[in-house]
């Protein structure tokens, strides 16, 4: 693809922008951890929301959706959106228990929830499994998707594009730090929707496309568009509907949609201003996330179906992409080779920015575990603030140098990785349920990573051939599940003066936690009575759920034509919205 003067301005003036608000930022970024990882603990939730968002909106993000739609048509997108149930419960249980308990990262709740050297251990080595390990596969994963993307639109080489991409990523957010990351995120994510809805109404409307009508009629599109699987094929049915909504979204650990919350979402929910900003970032980062930006990609990825109806139109398209990277996402990145000068300058600048906002909010989230939960924790204890903030910025350009490698290597780490996507399986539960029953310890979620592990290990390499990966992700659950319980009641119970101390910090509902009231001496519990909310949260975390699903089908149904669907989901969501409005003050007293 030759690009015009236009196009290499607009992608330039983002760098340019990029690396002003690093800059600008730098100077309070500078001033000690909080400012630096935390932004001073005052972001308002409008910011703090678009920021999540625009983290989870990877350069990999519209391929994989690409992907999914090619394949498994619309409905297929169920394997993620079912994350929206935990999403949800973040925003009305959990968002305000993480901004009350004033940490720093999400990884110290270990030391303030559990005690003695299995929390210290548990903390250490989740700093560094998750800040260094598991995020370098991440960054690696999208850097990958960078890659491809570069190679296809640009016929840039792999170093080519990590470089061009990374350098301005890695200044900014190493001298801005989080506040540096959440208004470059801002800007970006603006410029990301713009361009993404400008490209597939142009796609759309291309003569090899003939316009939604056509498009929608088409036969290698007509039997993609529902937003359910087809009740009668249990093979399409079980693994893409039922498991995610039934067991998935509560049982695996998932890069923004932790059950219970966790990683940068976490970390923008403490830098909040306070509880309410905690709780209004998470729910507009939902609303977002699952009903407002799939759209685009979707529209792009079925017109995709007309353009290259399989893989060989793929392959014989662009013949100098290796045979090893023609794949059902590569469809996404063809596509946008047929927009038109100015627009594609747009496009490349947004997933450039898709691309820098989460490579640099992995930077600045890895990096925080590797100074507070590690260095300071284990290491230098007395570091000054300047010292944590040096450290934090040489930690951050080691990320991304280290993520930059992997990359280039990741064809050869492919399998590794598919194993870190399945040890989560069956932790699930425990991160919902260690806040609110007193007797899960450091040694029942030192057995659930383990346990999820070495069952995935067992998958990987020697588990039967053939088996469903649904099968696989049941059996992982249940073993894992059953392992921590058992383990729970065979092992100490955490220290009763650190449980104590958690309630009285925490204040979470009391039906797990009446041993302790009971146990307790006169005095040590500040508030005894916690539990009269939980039914309420709950009805709004259900309400949450109507309201997003009802504003994606709604935009659908709309897209679609379908008039009544649309009026019945569009009444869903106003419905929706209402009770939430109405019991707003009350949930978040």
């Amino acid at each position: 693809m030759n690009l015009t003067n236009l196009d290499l301005t607009i992608i330039i003036a983002f760098f340019v922008v990029s690396l002003a608000i690093g800059l600008a930022a730098s100077r309070k970024a500078g001033k000690g951890f909080k400012e630096f990882f935390l932004s001073g603990r005052n972001m308002p939730w409008w910011l703090l929301g678009i920021s999540m968002v625009a983290t989870t909106f990877s350069a990999d993000t519209p391929n994989l959706v690409a992907d999914i739609v090619r394949t498994n048509g619309v409905a297929g997108n169920w394997v993620w959106w079912a994350f929206l149930l935990t999403g949800m419960l973040t925003v009305f249980v959990y968002a305000k228990l993480w901004r009350r308990s004033g940490i720093l990262t999400d990884i110290e709740f270990y030391e303030i929830r559990y005690s003695g050297k299995a929390a210290a251990f548990l903390r250490g080595f989740r700093a560094l499994y998750l800040g260094i390990f598991f995020n370098l596969m991440i960054m690696a994963t999208v850097t990958l998707a960078a890659i491809k993307i570069g190679g296809v639109m640009l016929g840039l080489s792999p170093i080519q594009t990590i470089l061009i991409a990374s350098i301005v990523t890695v200044i900014y957010t190493s001298l801005g730090g989080l506040r540096g990351v959440i208004f470059t995120d801002f800007v970006q994510f603006i410029m990301a929707m713009v361009g993404l809805v400008w490209a597939a109404v142009i796609i759309v409307n291309l003569p090899e496309v003939g316009g939604l009508s056509n498009m929608l009629a088409h036969e290698n599109v007509s039997g993609k568009l529902s937003f359910i699987p087809d009740f009668n094929d249990p093979k399409q049915l079980i693994p893409l509907f039922i498991i995610p909504l039934a067991v998935q979204w509560w049982s695996v650990w998932y890069p923004g949609a932790e059950p219970g919350g966790g990683g940068y979402i976490v970390q923008r929910v403490l830098s909040a201003k306070d509880e309410d900003h905690a709780v209004g970032a998470t729910l507009l980062f939902n609303l977002a996330h699952y009903a407002l930006r799939p759209w685009p990609w979707i529209l792009i990825a079925l017109a995709s179906l007309i353009v290259f109806p399989d893989l060989d139109a793929i392959a014989q398209a662009f013949p100098n992409v290796s045979e090893n990277f023609i794949r059902h996402d590569l469809a996404f990145p063809a596509m946008l080779t047929y927009l038109p000068s100015g627009l594609i300058g747009l496009v490349i600048a947004s997933l450039i920015a898709a691309y820098m906002s989460t490579i640099s909010t992995q930077l600045n989230w890895g990096s925080s575990y590797v100074v507070n939960d590690f260095y300071v924790r284990f290491i230098d204890p007395e570091a000054s603030e300047k010292k944590q903030v040096l450290v934090g910025r040489i930690s951050t350009v080691v990320l991304m140098i280290l993520s930059a490698l992997v990359a280039l290597a990741l064809s050869n780490a492919l399998q590794a990785f598919n194993i870190l996507l399945q040890i989560g399986a069956g932790t699930g539960l425990l991160f919902i349920l260690r806040w609110f029953w007193w007797r899960i310890n450091a040694f029942s979620e030192l057995a659930a990573m383990i346990i999820s592990f070495m069952v995935a290990v067992y998958f990987e390499f020697w588990g039967p051939e053939g088996l469903d990966d649904y099968v696989k992700l049941l059996i992982g659950v249940g073993i894992t599940t059953v392992g921590w319980v058992v383990v729970t009641f065979l092992t100490p119970p955490t220290d009763h003066k650190t449980l104590v101390n958690f309630y009285n910090l925490i204040r979470p509902h009391n039906a797990g936690w009446q041993t302790i009231l009971k146990n307790s001496q006169e005095g040590e519990i500040a508030v005894k009575d916690t539990s009269s909310s939980l039914g309420l949260e709950i009805a709004c975390m259900i309400a949450g759920c109507f309201t997003v699903y009802g504003l994606l089908f709604a935009t659908g149904f709309w897209i679609y034509g379908n008039v009544t669907g649309g009026v019945v989901a569009t009444i869903v969501t106003l419905l929706g919205m209402v009770f939430l409005r109405s019991s707003w003050k009350k949930v978040n007293s």
